[in-house]
């Protein structure tokens, strides 16, 4: 029962050279903000939040 799983890894040329990437800092550009005029419901959510919680922990571990 020696037999160990081997961890999959992607590789390509230039993988180690890794390029020194900015921080992102975003703004709001005002023209491509969505806002609802008025309150249609009592269950309306005026959350114009694009990504949440995990799904933000997630991108980050993509840079």
């Amino acid at each position: 029962m020696g037999y160990r799983k081997r961890k999959l890894e992607l590789t390509w040329i230039g993988k180690e050279r890794r390029p020194k990437l900015e921080p992102r800092i975003l703004l709001e550009d005002l023209e491509k903000s969505y806002h609802a005029a008025h309150q249609v419901s009592a269950q309306d959510i005026f959350d114009n939040k694009l990504v949440f919680g995990d799904n933000l922990l997630a991108l980050k571990a993509l840079e």
